[in-house]
C-alpha cells in the first residue's frame, strides 16, 4: 500500500506512553480470543463482557490520559496516514451530499484504556465508541491479526480502521442508532440479523473509502485487495465458529460470514458508493 504521501491525521491521541499495567500477564486461549475480538472489534461491546472482567465500575467516567502527539513510530505514523485519507474521502463524501463530516478520534493505546463506552482491552482488538466518538487500537492487534488470522499486510490494516470509521459514518448518520432501537423492540433471531446487516454495511463503508482513496491517491498496489479480503474473510461467523466450535450455527450469525463480508467490501470497493450499501434494503 502506498502511504508515505498520504497526509497524517491530526485526530490522533497517542498514549501509548501513558496506558497499561497488569494486563499483560493476561493469557486467554485462542477462542477466548476469538470471541473477545467478534464481540468488541466488530460490534463495540464491551469487552469486559467476553474477557470476564466485569469487577470494574462499568459507569466509570474515562481516567484522563495526557496525550503525547502524534505518534512517531512507522506503524503509528502509517495509521495516522490511513486515517487522514478516511478523513479526506469522508468529508468529501459528506461535502457532495451536502452534509458536514465529523471525524472520530483515534486513540492509540496499550493494554488497557478506559473509554466512555466501558474499559478497552488489547486482547479484545480495536472498537468504535459512539458515546464519545473515538476509535481505540491497541497496535499490536495487527501482529495477531497476521500471526493467528493468516491476514498479514498494511491494506489488511487499513480496512480494519475504515470498517471501525465505517461504524462512526453509521453513527452520524443515525443509522446506528435506529438499529439500536430496532433492537429493543425485536426478537433475539431479529437482533443478530440487523447486527449482521450493521456490520456488512460498515465493511461495505470500507470499501467505499478504498475506492475513492485509490482514485484520488492511487493508494492500492498489488496484492491489497485480496490482504483486506482475508481479513474480513478471517473475521467471518461461520469462519470463527468453525475455529471455536468445530461447526457453524447460522442463526446465531451477528456479523456475517466470510462470504457476506467479502462480498460487501468489494461492492462497495467497486461501485464507490454509498447508496449501493445499503444493506438494510429487502433484497440484500
Amino acid at each position: 500500500m502506498r502511504w508515505d504521501d498520504l497526509r497524517q491525521s491530526t485526530n490522533v491521541e497517542d498514549v501509548r506512553g501513558s496506558t497499561g499495567g497488569g494486563s499483560r500477564g493476561l493469557k486467554l486461549g485462542l477462542g477466548g480470543t476469538l470471541l473477545a475480538l467478534v464481540a468488541s472489534y466488530f460490534f463495540g461491546i464491551d469487552p469486559r463482557v467476553i474477557l470476564g472482567l466485569m469487577s470494574a465500575v462499568p459507569n466509570q467516567s474515562p481516567t484522563p490520559v495526557a496525550a503525547s502527539g502524534a505518534p512517531q513510530d512507522q506503524q503509528g505514523r502509517f495509521i495516522a496516514a490511513v486515517l487522514g485519507e478516511t478523513e479526506d474521502t469522508w468529508s468529501a463524501i459528506f461535502r457532495a451530499n451536502g452534509g458536514q463530516y465529523v471525524p472520530p478520534k483515534l486513540v492509540l493505546y496499550r493494554d488497557q484504556m478506559p473509554t466512555a463506552c466501558g474499559s478497552g482491552q488489547a486482547a479484545a482488538g480495536p472498537f468504535y465508541c459512539p458515546l464519545d466518538r473515538k476509535v481505540y487500537l491497541d497496535l499490536s492487534f495487527f501482529q495477531q491479526l497476521s500471526d493467528e488470522f493468516q491476514a498479514p499486510g498494511q491494506f489488511a490494516e487499513a480496512y480494519v480502521l475504515a470498517h471501525e470509521v465505517g461504524h462512526h459514518v453509521q453513527n452520524l448518520l443515525g443509522i446506528a442508532d435506529k438499529v439500536r432501537a430496532a433492537q429493543q423492540r425485536a426478537s433475539d433471531a431479529q437482533s443478530n440479523q440487523l447486527s449482521v446487516r450493521l456490520e456488512l454495511q460498515a465493511d461495505c463503508f470500507a470499501g467505499v473509502w478504498a475506492k475513492h482513496a485509490d482514485q484520488t491517491k492511487h493508494i492500492l498496489e498489488q496484492g491489497d485487495v485480496e490482504s483486506a479480503l482475508r481479513a474480513a474473510a478471517a473475521v467471518g461467523d461461520d469462519t470463527l465458529q468453525k475455529r471455536v466450535r468445530g461447526y457453524v450455527v447460522p442463526e446465531s450469525f451477528t456479523h456475517g460470514s466470510a462470504a457476506e463480508r467479502t462480498s460487501w467490501f468489494k461492492r462497495g470497493l467497486a461501485s464507490g458508493s454509498v447508496q449501493d450499501c445499503d444493506t438494510f434494503a429487502g433484497g440484500a
